[in-house]
């Protein structure tokens, strides 16, 4: 029985931050720093995940009474994650300056407690899924700092080519972390007895050709002639059969099924909002 137990139990998982080690590994002259960065962003992560699962029980459903940068009402869960998120990113001693969808001004960490690398995040994306349990996550990006003296804005104002790292976390039925490296995108599942998110989608890839487009056509009436006609090429294709829609308002979920089932995710500008 012992036996059979352990030939269904993973002896040698590849955890995230094994598989970190490795490609530090590949780069002579890595410090660690950047490792050390990342272990505190997948902390923040469980812990948010940990507060998604709590919310309904410990009653943190329901809105702050605050604003966002974007216009938007800030639930409480959001208060919560983006503390997470800049206090564990803070006390890595490894970034200098945050920015936070949840924060008018950039975050400028402790002269004492400054590291080489700047991280931008969206602590809790699709907060207006979370009363009605809807799928939610988290969204984050690693540049590294360009100035030499005392940070500001413009080091976080850099191509997007710059990113040394991006991704993004996703709490549904199970908690998700994608991330890449510049080397190819991996996907991670948290294991909740352990507490490690272990590697299960290996170099994932987007088809060539999905089956779903999405997109909120709530606002059709405000979209360029271009996004309607290409839309409507989807819906209304002149040969084969048409796109299904899905749309669920969590652009974390709805990335994520298109990264894994192919198709169009499309987040246009309108005439009410063109930038």
């Amino acid at each position: 029985f012992i036996l059979r137990m352990a030939d269904k139990f993973d002896q040698d998982c590849m955890t995230v931050t094994r598989f970190l080690l490795q490609e530090q590994h590949k780069h002579p002259n890595a410090t660690g720093d950047f490792s050390q960065l990342m272990a505190a962003i997948f902390t923040a992560i469980k812990a948010v995940s940990a507060a998604v699962r709590k919310a309904g029980l410990a009653k943190l459903h329901g809105l702050s009474g605050n604003v966002n940068i974007q216009g938007e009402e800030v639930a409480k869960l959001d208060v919560i994650a983006n503390n997470l998120f800049v206090n564990m990113l803070s006390s890595s001693y490894k970034t200098c300056l945050m920015v936070s969808e949840e924060n008018e001004q950039v975050i400028e960490v402790e002269t004492e407690r400054q590291g080489k690398y700047v991280v931008t995040f969206d602590p809790l994306d699709g907060s207006s899924n979370i009363d009605c349990l809807g799928s939610i996550g988290s969204i984050f990006a690693v540049l590294s700092r360009t100035s030499e003296a005392i940070p500001s804005i413009k080091d976080a104002l850099q191509s997007g080519r710059n990113i040394v790292a991006a991704g993004y976390a996703l709490y549904g039925s199970a908690t998700m972390l994608v991330i890449s490296t510049g080397n190819g995108v991996n996907g991670f599942l948290l294991d909740p007895t352990i507490g490690e998110f272990i590697l299960t989608d290996p170099s994932m890839k987007v088809k060539k050709r999905g089956k779903i487009y999405s997109i909120n056509e709530g606002y059709a009436q405000y979209w360029d002639e271009a996004v309607k006609e290409y839309v409507n090429a989807k819906k209304f294709p002149k040969s084969g059969k048409p796109y299904g829609a899905r749309y669920i308002g969590s652009m974390v979920a709805d990335v994520h099924r298109t990264l894994c089932y192919g198709g169009i995710f499309i987040y246009p500008a309108t005439s009410e909002a063109p930038n």
